[in-house]
């Protein structure tokens, strides 16, 4: 198996290329028919929205990666894993593939549905070590954001400098709520907030809210048990990891892929957001 150093620049670079064509793509079909022109139908209950959007977006991501990575395996929201389900085998577990693209055609599609400009795409692409490509499209803010495993991140092509963030007082975290019984308890959290002069912000996509962490617009991104899945975060985290961020659990134990509570960071300041988190 291989390192994260012995990764192929050639692989990267393709792979780079590859996934900021496709985050072009699908912001001009965004911002093309955001509102009433999606079309939603929905899933599990009335506010599980799915656009013919989200479907058309997958399914032009995964001819494109087809074609120029024969025989790669692909996980998406709307048509699952390599088998057609949603088994998630992500690489480095026994059966699973060396390498995976994750895609997530609209995260956010509530908003995207309702016309509020806070959606977005996301693609990934992970081995076995985590995160090793990945592309946002903020498509409201004319904004491709793209990184790779040490190559840091950048904006529109333009390299994003580090976060000059180091206090949490203040600053921006962004939070979405937590499933009864799931951590972190949304009630308590907007106290202890309050008590820390920190703002609050829950906005519907989970993808963006990391972003906004990479970029150094926020402090924290705090995601809780059970209330996200794999598409959602992947290609976000790549840029986290790049930006120089903490990435961990709930419980502060650092991972490159959490998948049961995800807290992501400044790095001056995860000491202060995991007690945040806490209550300790």
């Amino acid at each position: 198996m291989a390192t994260p150093l012995a990764t192929s620049v050639g692989l990267l670079s393709r792979a780079l290329d590859l996934a900021g064509r496709l985050a072009n793509d699908a912001a001009e079909v965004i911002t093309a028919t955001a509102g009433r022109m999606a079309g939603p139908d929905s899933k599990a209950h009335p506010f599980d929205w799915v656009t013919e959007t989200d479907r058309t977006l997958e399914r032009h991501t995964r001819r494109v990666i087809a074609a120029e990575f024969p025989g790669s395996a692909v996980l998406g929201e709307e048509y699952g894993g390599p088998d057609g389900s949603d088994c998630l085998l992500l690489p480095g577990t026994p059966g699973a593939p060396d390498l995976l693209w994750i895609v997530d055609p609209v995260d956010g599609t509530s908003n995207y549905v309702a016309g509020i400009p806070w959606c977005c795409y996301s693609l990934a692409l992970v081995d076995a070590h985590g995160p090793l490509v990945g592309v946002i499209a903020d498509p409201y803010q004319g904004q491709i954001y793209a990184a790779a495993r040490g190559l840091g991140l950048r904006a529109n092509g333009r390299r994003v400098p580090p976060t000059a963030l180091d206090t949490l007082a203040g600053t921006v975290v962004f939070v979405e709520p937590s499933k009864p019984g799931r951590r972190p308890e949304l009630a308590p959290l907007i106290d202890r907030a309050r008590s820390a002069h920190v703002g609050l912000r829950m906005m519907g996509s989970s993808a963006l809210a990391i972003t906004q962490v990479a970029l150094g617009r926020a402090s924290a991104a705090v995601l809780p048990s059970g209330g996200y899945h794999v598409w959602d975060i992947a290609g976000a985290l790549t840029l986290a990891v790049e930006a120089g961020m903490t990435v961990s659990d709930l419980d502060g134990r650092p991972g490159l892929l959490p998948l049961d509570g995800v807290i992501v960071t400044a790095p001056h300041v995860t000491e202060e957001v995991l007690a945040l988190v806490s209550g300790r």
